[in-house]
């Protein structure tokens, strides 16, 4: 199984890259945003890796960050969601949109990915929100609200920051994050004024130190 590729890029093409390893040339599918993002010819690279085996095909794709393969893991999951489908949502919607819209069952952004209709949108949420354990939901932050930052009544909702931090710990569980995990690095963070897309971006960002 790999992990990860390292290596020279020697070819960019619309839906996949050739990589460079000790004189082997990989053939490493990807969304077209990845591909942008890799680097340019003759740059050394990495790139985080799902390996898929079937009697027919051998594929490897490839992601930018760890977030974008658990995302797509996630995908490949849920019935009647393929590996193009999959790449093409992370062309259009990134890890964190995709989890605050599984978390928040909004079945709008789903459905403006190319390739998801409306049962498609709520297949994904039915099987993805399940995959976030009862023990791990959202029930806890309240201390953790309480102890790590004090909140004027008059000028913030506390319930409404708790949602948001709730809805935010909720998406990063999508993302296959351990809740301890989560909320160990949300003592660094202060949310008060973030939106709930921010504080899971933020999140993201010291969870992938």
């Amino acid at each position: 199984m790999l992990a990860y590729i390292k290596g020279k890029l020697e070819m960019k093409m619309t839906e996949y890259v050739v990589i460079d390893v000790g004189g082997l040339g990989y053939k490493v599918f990807m969304s077209e945003a990845g591909i942008e993002k890799l680097g340019n010819i003759g740059d050394t690279v990495k790139v985080h890796t799902y390996y898929r085996v079937r009697e027919d095909d051998i594929s490897i794709f490839g992601f930018n960050t760890l977030e974008e393969l658990k995302m797509f893991e996630l995908l490949l999951g849920v019935s009647g969601v393929g590996a193009k489908t999959a790449l093409t949502m992370l062309t259009t919607c990134t890890p964190s949109e995709f989890a605050l819209a599984v978390v928040t069952e909004d079945i709008k952004t789903l459905t403006s990915i190319p390739g998801i209709g409306p049962k498609s949108a709520k297949r994904i949420v039915l099987e993805l929100k399940d995959k976030i354990k009862k023990e791990q939901e959202v029930e806890a932050i309240k201390e953790e609200i309480d102890k790590k930052q004090e909140i004027d009544n008059k000028k913030i909702d506390i319930k409404e920051v708790r949602e948001k931090v709730n809805e935010a710990i909720a998406a990063l569980q999508v993302l296959g994050y351990n809740k301890k995990e989560i909320e160990k690095t949300f003592e660094k963070v202060d949310y008060k004024e973030l939106s709930t897309e921010e504080i899971i971006k933020k999140g993201l960002n010291l969870l992938g130190r």
